[in-house]
């Protein structure tokens, strides 16, 4: 698929199909991810893969409101990796680990609408709760949850502001 109607065509799916995603795509997708560019190279930022039983467990604990993750074959947390801060001081330890996180979340995403598979950005969830759920990691701050599967829906595009509404010159 070509990068412009990569964008496009992309959507929030908030419905799955009962399919697997085959190992392949997500071990393409996790690649992209890794190549997602961040602050001096340092990568600060972790991916936990969640799926099976312990999809389950999450998808019932209520630590997350998100129903519909139950749904989605594989469930994506994207963390900051908060031990920037020798290199970078306070800001790498606050900004530049959740913009790396963040890009890196971004770069998944649109890799799985290159592959055919459909996610949802997840940004409303319980912090405290999340990094529970992973088993309390040191130095994590939880910045994304992204589920993966096969769309189960097919919203309509979303109107967006203009260009004039965005830009200042």
């Amino acid at each position: 698929m070509e990068f412009f109607e990569v964008l496009e065509k992309r959507r929030s799916i908030r419905a799955y199909k009962k399919k697997e995603v085959e190992k392949e795509k997500l071990k393409k997708i996790l690649e992209t991810a890794n190549l997602a560019p961040s602050a001096g190279n340092l990568q600060s930022y972790k991916i936990f893969v969640v799926k099976g039983k312990k999809k389950e467990e999450m998808a019932t604990s209520n630590y997350f409101h998100q129903e519909f993750l139950s749904e989605a074959p594989v469930v994506l947390i994207f963390c900051a990796d908060q031990r920037t801060s020798p290199r970078y001081g306070e800001r790498g330890e606050k900004l530049y680990s959740v913009q790396d996180a963040t890009i890196a979340c971004t770069f998944a995403m649109l890799a799985c609408e290159a592959l055919g598979l459909s996610s949802c950005w997840i940004g409303a969830f319980d912090e405290k709760k999340v990094l529970e759920f992973l088993g309390n990691p040191e130095n994590m701050k939880p910045v994304a949850i992204l589920p993966i599967g096969y769309a189960d829906e097919k919203p309509e595009k979303r109107i967006r502001k203009s260009l004039e509404e965005i830009l200042e010159e």
